[in-house]
């Protein structure tokens, strides 16, 4: 590796470390920044209210889009919730299960929101307090235009009775769609749903979704506790590469109380290999990104349910220190991706894009350890595989990911 190539490479781990460092001393209340980070963290220091500590951590849960689109009802829904306690991913920290578009019907001559009575005969209030009686939390889909984007009503317009009626059902979780949406400004119209769900008076997640088109990370924290950086997934892998390359550049942005969301995920949906959706899960657990399960939580397989409650990769993902991963190298179909954690240890996740069998390498090094021996630890096989020497390398399947956990030596637990 070229002098200049190392340069780089270091102060990207060193970059990454610096952030670590801010995050740490933010979400610990210290007021002592290196000065190499006390200028930006000048910038960026959050002064987090109540409303804010609502997503400390990426949120986790289900959401009915990507399976169902518009085919939902209550008897689904409560279907999903228990299936998301008894297949294990409430105890993996999955809580909030979100009706997407459609769920509305119109509103009453006063203006109240109302649900499909077809759909949803007991109501809103009374299926928030079942998914509640299951120790899960409840979410529900607006839009910012005048309807949503299945044309149903949306709340512009209607952003504080909209934000008082969601409080009264119960509603933990709001994702505000931006769709018919002419003549609106989106931070503006965001800030004012964000003022609204907080003059309600009930703690609601407050999931932005623009599509990254008016580059929400630059503005929404503090607005939103999530924001979208691309337009809808796909159940494919060619979509899930899109959207990874879009996050490369995004890591500063991200921290406990707001996220970059790089959309739902599509793992168990059939268009995809095995090997595929673990390669999606590791790099959106790697990329600090809310996990929301898009599948069929009560007719899942195994393999499904492996993946979507390994506790060694979302424990990456939900790390206190909140520092989103970032693209460290990239080499034709070979990428290495980088996050730190919160005891010293880093995440790594070895890509390989392509079609063929791929040999990636990573060494202490570069990634700016100074100890010469690291332990590792395979997530997917949640095998501690032993101490190396200088660095570590594995060969990749087509399109697939390794993930491990480098824990350099001198950490002491």
């Amino acid at each position: 590796m070229s002098n200049s190539r190392k340069a780089m490479t270091a102060a990207s781990v060193f970059a990454a470390r610096i952030t670590a460092l801010a995050w740490l001393a933010v979400g610990a209340g210290t007021v002592f920044l290196s000065p190499a980070c006390k200028e930006k963290e000048a910038r960026r220091r959050l002064t987090l209210s109540d409303f804010d500590t609502l997503a400390l951590k990426p949120p986790m849960g289900w959401n009915s889009w990507n399976k169902f689109g518009c085919d939902v009802d209550e008897k689904l829904v409560r279907s999903m919730a228990e299936a998301m306690v008894e297949r294990g991913l409430a105890a993996a920290g999955y809580e909030y299960v979100v009706i997407d578009d459609c769920w509305q019907k119109d509103r009453d001559a006063r203006g109240n929101i109302l649900a499909d009575p077809e759909r949803f005969p007991s109501g809103m209030k009374a299926l928030a307090d079942y998914v509640h009686s299951l120790g899960l939390k409840f979410g529900l889909y607006s839009c910012a235009g005048d309807k949503t984007c299945e044309g149903r009503p949306g709340s512009r317009g209607y952003e504080e009775q909209d934000a008082r009626q969601y409080a009264s059902w119960g509603v933990d979780y709001l994702k505000y769609d931006w769709c018919h949406t002419e003549g609106l400004q989106a931070e503006e119209a965001y800030k004012k749903m964000r003022a609204a769900l907080e003059a309600a008076g009930r703690p609601i997640v407050f999931s932005i979704c623009e599509w990254g088109r008016n580059r929400p990370w630059l503005w929404a924290r503090g607005v939103g506790h999530l924001w979208r950086t691309t337009g809808d997934i796909k159940d494919d892998w060619e979509s899930v590469l899109k959207i990874l390359d879009l996050q490369v550049g995004l890591e500063e942005y991200a921290g406990p109380g707001g996220w970059n969301d790089p959309d739902m995920l599509e793992v168990g949906n059939g268009g995809m290999t095995a090997d595929e959706y673990k390669a999606h899960f590791s790099l959106w657990c790697l990329l600090s990104a809310p996990l929301m399960a898009g599948n069929d939580l009560r007719t899942m397989s195994r393999e499904t349910e492996f993946i979507l409650t390994n506790p060694d990769v979302i424990a990456v993902n939900q790390d206190a220190l909140g520092v989103q991963g970032r693209r460290f190298r990239k080499e034709d179909d070979r990428e290495v991706w980088v996050k730190p954690l919160a005891d010293g240890s880093l995440a790594v996740v070895l890509l390989n894009r392509g079609r063929v069998k791929e040999r990636i390498a990573v060494s202490w090094a570069e990634l700016d350890i100074e100890t010469s021996t690291c332990f590792v630890r395979d997530l997917w096989r949640k095998k501690d595989l032993g101490r190396f020497l200088s660095g570590y390398a594995a060969d990749v399947p087509p399109r697939a990911a390794v993930m491990v956990k480098v824990k350099p030596s001198n950490i002491i637990d």
